[in-house]
């Protein structure tokens, strides 16, 4: 298995904060995971007795609304960790986390967080940041999606999932997402989606390419994220 201290993806969260002796005790009590992928990490209502670190792979973050629809509340990558607000709340999972290809990810048991949290002030600081941002992150979605126009939002998502996943070696979107889940993510119905993503497609903003989608014209991207 794999030691923390190695592992260049600590750099990224944070572990980076850990010592020697603290990284050392998670590699030895760490669990290593493969989710295959469409397979969840995390179901939301469910406790979970740890922190999860995401070695590589994408995931979504999903929460079903009061009609039974999924909403896609944000995307995960390599270097991300998830479970600390359970942790710290000592509240079951909030959301749905769903590969959308297959992952690993290590297993860091809740009694070594806990206790890491009481010893390392600044491993609780940067905790404590990525929970309030997260939060900032959920407040600014909830304003979106009550005051951006549908087109608005997708133009938006594009640049997001770009930022998020950066490209591939053709200059797509280094991500796959189905048009059900573009819709899921702009609050929209797949037809919506399917004919907006179209339009852009027309005008030259954006172009399909099989499932991937790459960005043409950015500043037209960002005006249309405006409002403009």
């Amino acid at each position: 298995m794999a030691d923390c201290s190695h592992c260049i993806i600590k750099s990224f969260n944070a572990i980076k904060t850990l010592t020697k002796e603290e990284l050392q005790k998670f590699s030895e009590h760490k669990t290593s995971l493969i989710i295959r992928k469409g397979e969840n990490l995390m179901t939301e209502g469910n406790a979970i007795n740890g922190l999860y670190c995401i070695k590589d792979g994408k995931c979504k973050l999903t929460k079903l609304n009061t009609n039974g629809k999924e909403q896609i509340i944000k995307f995960i990558k390599g270097g991300d960790i998830l479970g600390q607000r359970s942790i710290l709340s000592d509240e079951p999972v909030g959301l749905n986390c769903t590969a959308l290809e297959d992952m690993r990810v290590c297993f860091i048991p809740k009694g070594d967080i806990l206790e890491t949290i009481k010893e390392n002030s600044q491993f609780s600081l940067n905790l404590m940041k990525n929970i309030s941002h997260q939060l900032n992150e959920a407040n600014t979605l909830v304003s979106q999606m009550a005051q951006k126009p549908v087109k608005d939002r997708l133009a938006e998502t594009l640049l997001n999932l770009e930022e998020i996943f950066g490209q591939d070696n053709e200059g797509c979107i280094d991500v796959i997402l189905t048009r059900e889940e573009i819709a899921n993510t702009i609050g929209t119905a797949t037809e919506s989606a399917i004919r907006l993503l179209s339009n852009l497609k027309k005008d030259g903003v954006i172009d399909l390419i099989s499932k991937k989608i790459k960005i043409i014209n950015k500043n037209a991207l960002k005006n249309l994220s405006q409002g403009y």
